[in-house]
C-alpha cells in the first residue's frame, strides 16, 4: 500500500499544473480592492504632478507626457488568467499577439480621466509600449474603443526602437514632463537588462523622480523579479 501511495503521489506531482503558481499574484492584480486603490492613487498623483508641471511652464506649448500601455493604462489580466487556467505558462508570451489582435483589455481605473485632463490642457500624449508593431492597427482600434484621447499613428509608438530611443525622439520636439509605467524600464534605459541588485541601487539613486516626474503603477503579474530567490526567516517552524 505504501508503494502504491508513493507512486500515486509521484504521478500527482507530475500532473501538477506549474502555472497555477501564478494564481495568488493574478488574484491580487485583477481582483483586489487594494490594487484598485493603488491605481487610482497613482493617477491622482499623476494629475497633481501634471498640474504643477503646467503651472511651472505657463508659456510652454510643447509639454508632453509618455505613458506605457499594458498594466498602466490597460489591464490584460484576463489573458493571463485564461492561460493559467489552461495550464499554459503565459510568461513565454506566445499567446500575446493573438490577444493584441482579438482581446478586449479593460481600462485601469483613473486612466481615462487623467488622459482626458492632459488632453484638455493641450499636453501631447505619447503612448509608448512594447506591443508589436505588426499589430499596430489592432492596438489603435483597442485604444479608440476605450475612448482615449490623442490615439493616432504618430503618438502610439510600439516595439522597434528601444524605449530609450523612442523617449529621446519625443524629447527632441517636446518638453517631456511626466512618465507613467509599471516597469522600471519604462522610465530609464539604465534599468534595461540591469539585474535586481542594480535595479535596487538605481531606484535609490533615482529616488527624487518617483512620485514627481515618474509615476509607478503596481503589477504583481509579471516582471524581471519573477524568478528571484526569496529570503526566509531561519528559525524553525513553530505553530505555538
Amino acid at each position: 500500500m505504501l508503494g502504491i501511495a508513493s507512486i500515486s503521489q509521484a504521478a500527482a506531482a507530475d500532473d501538477a499544473c506549474a502555472p497555477e503558481a501564478y494564481a495568488m499574484a493574478l488574484r491580487y492584480q485583477q481582483q483586489s480592492a487594494e490594487v484598485d486603490a493603488l491605481q487610482r492613487q497613482s493617477y491622482a498623483l499623476a494629475t497633481a504632478r501634471l498640474q504643477q508641471k503646467i503651472a511651472a511652464h505657463p508659456e510652454a506649448d510643447n509639454l508632453a507626457i509618455m505613458t506605457d500601455l499594458d498594466e498602466t493604462v490597460i489591464d490584460n489580466s484576463a489573458l493571463l488568467v485564461r492561460d493559467m487556467q489552461a495550464c499554459h505558462d503565459f510568461t513565454g508570451w506566445d499567446t500575446w499577439k493573438v490577444w493584441e489582435r482579438e482581446g478586449h483589455p479593460r481600462l485601469i481605473p483613473g486612466a481615462r480621466k487623467f488622459l482626458n485632463y492632459a488632453d484638455s490642457q493641450g499636453v501631447t500624449i505619447f503612448y509608448v509600449s512594447d506591443r508589436y508593431e505588426e499589430n499596430k492597427a489592432s492596438t489603435l482600434a483597442t485604444l479608440r474603443s476605450l475612448h482615449l484621447p490623442q490615439v493616432n499613428d504618430a503618438q502610439v509608438r510600439l516595439l522597434g526602437p528601444s524605449k530609450g530611443e523612442r523617449r529621446a525622439a519625443i524629447e527632441r520636439d517636446h518638453d517631456l514632463v511626466l512618465q507613467l509605467g509599471d516597469s522600471l524600464a519604462d522610465f530609464s534605459s539604465d534599468f534595461h537588462h540591469a539585474d535586481l541588485k542594480d535595479q535596487h541601487r538605481l531606484v535609490a539613486e533615482d529616488d527624487a523622480h518617483f512620485g514627481d516626474d515618474w509615476i509607478m503603477f503596481p503589477n504583481a503579474s509579471y516582471g524581471s523579479w519573477s524568478d528571484a530567490d526569496l529570503e526566509a526567516w531561519a528559525a524553525p517552524l513553530k505553530t505555538r
